[in-house]
Formats: C-alpha cells, sequence, structure tokens
C-alpha cells in the first residue's frame, strides 16, 4: 500500500518536470535581466554591444573583449548569467550598426507557453543573423530582442 501511494505521489509530484519548469523559468529570467542591462548599456552608448564574430555568440564588453557567460559585465553586470545546463549556452547576437541585438535560449519544455513555434527554432533566428537553429546546445526555441525588431 505504502509503495503505491509512494509511486502516486511521484508520478504527480514528476521530479523530472519540476526540474525542467525550474531551469526554464531560470532562462526566461537571466534573458529579461541581461535585456535590462543591454537597454542600459544603449542608453549609454547610442547602440548595443557588438557579439564576438567568431559565432560562439558572446557580448563584447567596452573595452571589446568577449565577456564569457558567468562572468562580471561591469558596470552592467556583476554576473553575466549563463544556461543552468551545462550543455546549453545562451546566444547574444548584434546587427553590425548595434542598432538591434538578439537574445535566445533552448527551453527544455516545448508545452511552455512562451516558446517559439511549437517548440521549434525560433521562426527569425537565421534571418536575425544566428546561423545555427542549435546555437544555444539544444534548440534556440525562446528568444528576445530589442524593442525596435522580433526575436
Amino acid at each position: 500500500m505504502i509503495s503505491v501511494l509512494s509511486i502516486g505521489i511521484i508520478s504527480i509530484l514528476n521530479p523530472v518536470t519540476q526540474f525542467q519548469k525550474a531551469n526554464d523559468a531560470k532562462r526566461k529570467s537571466d534573458l529579461s535581466q541581461i535585456q535590462k542591462s543591454l537597454e542600459g548599456y544603449y542608453q549609454d552608448n547610442g547602440k548595443y554591444p557588438l557579439d564576438n564574430a567568431s559565432s560562439d555568440y558572446r557580448i563584447k564588453g567596452l573595452d571589446g573583449k568577449v565577456v564569457n557567460w558567468g562572468t562580471s559585465w561591469q558596470p552592467y553586470m556583476d554576473v553575466l548569467p549563463k544556461d543552468p545546463s551545462s550543455s546549453k549556452n545562451y546566444v547574444y547576437h548584434a546587427s553590425s550598426d548595434g542598432q538591434a541585438y538578439f537574445l535566445y535560449a533552448s527551453l527544455d519544455r516545448v508545452s511552455d507557453p512562451n516558446v517559439c513555434n511549437s517548440g521549434s527554432a525560433c521562426s527569425n533566428l537565421i534571418s536575425n543573423g544566428v546561423a545555427s537553429s542549435t546555437a544555444c546546445g539544444g534548440t534556440c526555441n525562446f528568444g528576445l530582442s530589442s524593442p525596435n525588431v522580433s526575436p
């Protein structure tokens, strides 16, 4: 009886789904924080920071050096967030004139209400300059952008 009850409780709580929800919530929160910092950068500099041209999609700091995810990006963020999964990455891409940017992540749950295209890659991903729909380490299926463009 106890084992049947335990199985019932575990199936209701589904720990894998709970971890996926938590990681996806962190991804959305991280990208929102990065977005706010990018707007601050724009206010200070009249353009968004460039990205690393070597296609690993990281932000370049004021000094022109690439800022690694999970390290300091002063004065805009104490720590530039990184994806909670070691096998995934956030993607940052800026237009060549610095007037637009795109942020992408790979959500675990394709049933998330904010996911692009029912879990498929965001429709503007390639046309926005990201070379692959899997640049996030998984399908880039969640995106944010500067206010003047769509992800």
